[in-house]
């Protein structure tokens, strides 16, 4: 008998103990997910953002990958440079080409929702690429300078991380000089790119500190 008593005491120890370390697990994530009401940038503040996007099926594949370091100049204003690659294979004809971009961007936010978890902005860019095409009878290379203007949003779920959203290449300018032919220079203004598989991804996530 006693030893059917100490059992069921130390079951329900168990119990409350367990119970306890969840609702302080819960506890702990639930003041993490607040501490991003009111979220606000200071100068000196730096962030690092990504993003993968990756297409499969029908007659091509590709996958386009993008990084950006930036540092805060003021609450609003923030400067950086960011890198990029990607690769685009046809199946259909064989031909792959291949991406890397190097650049710069200037980055201004213009609005705060939500308790300022959700933070939209515009940005400037300016970066400078290296393309390589191949067939089964060429070989290509270029060299590119792109500048483009862009909206996206940042919402902050922790004080620390939000998920980025990419919603329009608004200006862009490409000028494209191939190895063999004349240069290419391309000016769009539009309200959605997103079909450029090598633009900034349509979502990401940002780390600040």
């Amino acid at each position: 008998m006693k030893t059917k008593f100490l059992t069921a005491a130390a079951l329900i120890c168990t119990f409350f103990y367990s119970n306890a370390q969840v609702n302080t697990m819960n506890s702990d994530v639930e003041e993490e997910m607040n501490s991003s009401k009111g979220m606000t940038f200071d100068r000196g503040n730096m962030f690092v953002e990504g993003g993968l996007k990756i297409t499969t099926g029908g007659e091509e594949d590709a996958y386009a990958v993008n990084a950006k370091v930036g540092y805060f100049l003021s609450p609003r204003v923030a400067v950086g440079g960011q890198a990029s690659f990607g690769s685009i294979d046809n199946d259909v004809t064989n031909v792959k080409t291949d991406v890397f971009g190097i650049g710069a961007f200037a980055r201004y936010y213009f609005l705060e929702l939500d308790s300022k978890r959700l933070k939209a902005y515009g940005e400037a860019g300016l970066g400078f690429g290296k393309n390589k095409t191949e067939g089964p009878t060429f070989s290509d290379n270029n060299n590119s300078v792109t500048a483009d203007i862009n909206l996206g949003l940042n919402y902050f779920f922790t004080k620390n991380f939000a998920a980025t959203f990419t919603l329009a290449n608004v200006l862009s300018y490409n000028s494209v000089s191939p190895e063999n032919g004349d240069s290419v220079n391309k000016f769009e203004l539009n309200v959605n790119l997103f079909e450029n598989i090598f633009a900034q991804p349509q979502f990401g996530l940002l780390y600040k500190w």
